[in-house]
């Protein structure tokens, strides 16, 4: 068993949670994301990020829209849904539970 692959596994778990709760602050750019979730040492490459926010715009959980940019082509910038504000307060629901009975269990 390598613990560096489990280690993994456990953060790609919670990715679609760290996302959801980064895009529920307000409009954010994928860059954005991907900088947060690094210094998080939630470690994610823009080949996983994008087919992740693609798969969750097709679910109606998030919607963009292309903002202009004076440095270059315009900008993708994320915002949650009213279901994708729903699903997240759901799975905060669940990550407390889980947290909890996590806590109770291993110390």
């Amino acid at each position: 068993m390598n613990l560096e692959n489990t280690q993994v596994q456990m953060r790609k778990g919670v990715l679609e949670f760290c996302i959801l709760s980064i895009i529920a602050r307000g409009e954010v750019y994928a860059s954005d994301m991907l900088e947060e979730l690094t210094n998080a040492k939630i470690m994610v490459v823009e080949g996983t990020l994008y087919p992740l926010l693609t798969r969750l715009r097709k679910a109606g959980l998030v919607d963009y829209k292309w903002v202009e940019s004076i440095a270059g082509p315009p900008r993708k910038y994320y915002t949650l849904t009213d279901t994708g504000h729903e699903f997240l307060r759901g799975l905060r629901l669940t990550w407390n539970e889980l947290v909890s009975s996590t806590n109770s269990i291993v110390n």
